[in-house]
């Protein structure tokens, strides 16, 4: 069933019913996030060397005020998004990098088209807020993580924020809460004071269908194993469950059984593949607005997780022929960091 059809489907009232727990594909192509009960480690980009090494061309030095200002936690997410669609329980956001669902059975019951929602994941954690776009005054805002309460007899609930670490006080709730074990996965609704106003179930589906536009302040960290490929789409297996991926972001040539790392920040992705089993990355593609780093434009400039870096174009002239500055480009490179070729996004 092609997804259109399935969302049209699912918003005629299907959703509901007991038989469909899936929101917004089937449940071996979403990233269905059950986040707190899959055990996580936390993973980094290795591999590739923190400057680019290139044919007859001398490599810049990554610049350090380029990298990302997010605590790389993997998995790791920041994503703010519009209501597109939305009924009872459910929700279906726009995000820079594709289609984000929020879903409950307790909750999300007052969505508007007037809110936007931001969502962050942090390792075994994350934040969802919902905010009137007018003001940007509070809507919702929930938690969800592994309990950790307070020390001695402080009845408090320790959360991870945007923010940090923080306290919030069982309010009402106390016997609700103090009847949960430590580690026990958990949502919860907190208010401005610092208080715990609701408990609840909330999931969430997200699709990486696209490149952020320039301007845009999207942050992934994911990584994990292809499990399938069908069409253009990727199925990654991560440690919270399988998402797809369409390939035409600027990934090329995925196997089943690789391992793949999936980095996107602001309007840049960066894609690494690495064999079953295997140390080290042998492939790795980034894509990017195109940027000539020198007016005789024998070099490009990317961003990667090390900061920018330039590549030079010997490998490129008929990819990079008549392009545009700004429109986006693919660099595809070995796991030694050498040039392979350059790629017109698809």
């Amino acid at each position: 069933m092609l997804f259109a059809d399935y969302l049209d489907r699912d918003l005629n009232g299907s959703l509901s019913e007991p038989n469909h727990p899936t929101i917004m594909t089937p449940p071996s192509t979403i990233f269905r996030l059950v986040l707190l009960c899959a055990s996580l480690s936390g993973l980094v980009l290795q591999g590739f060397p923190s400057s680019s090494v290139a044919q007859t061309h001398t490599a810049t030095q990554p610049d350090p005020s380029a990298t990302t200002d997010h605590d790389e936690a993997s998995p790791s997410i920041a994503l703010k998004g519009s209501v597109w669609r939305a009924k009872p329980g459910i929700v279906f956001l726009k995000t820079p990098v594709g289609l984000l669902t929020l879903s409950s059975k307790t909750t999300l019951k007052d969505m508007r088209a007037s809110q936007s929602v931001s969502l962050w994941i942090h390792g075994s954690s994350m934040a969802v807020e919902i905010r009137k776009r007018a003001d940007d005054s509070l809507v919702h805002r929930y938690l969800t993580g592994p309990v950790v309460k307070g020390s001695g007899e402080t009845k408090e609930l320790t959360r991870w924020t945007p923010d940090g670490d923080t306290s919030f006080h069982y309010g009402t709730l106390e016997s609700q809460l103090s009847a949960l074990r430590d580690g026990e996965p958990v949502t919860v609704e907190v208010d401005d004071t610092g208080t715990i106003i609701g408990v609840h179930d909330l999931q969430f589906d997200l699709q990486i269908g696209q490149v952020p536009p320039s301007g845009s302040e999207a942050h992934v960290l994911l990584s994990g194993t292809v499990s399938k490929l069908k069409s253009n789409f990727i199925f990654l297996k991560t440690p919270v469950g399988v998402i797809n991926v369409n390939a035409k972001i600027g990934i090329k040539n995925a196997k089943v059984g690789q391992t793949m790392t999936l980095h996107v920040h602001h309007h840049s992705v960066v894609a690494d593949l690495t064999p079953a089993n295997g140390t080290a990355p042998t492939r790795r593609f980034i894509t990017g607005p195109l940027e000539f780093s020198t007016p005789d434009r024998t070099g490009v400039r990317f961003w990667t997780p090390a900061g920018e870096q330039t590549f030079p174009t010997d490998r490129g002239k008929s990819a990079l022929a008549g392009a545009k500055e700004g429109s986006p480009i693919t660099v595809e490179l070995n796991g030694d960091g050498m040039v392979v070729d350059f790629h017109h996004f698809n």
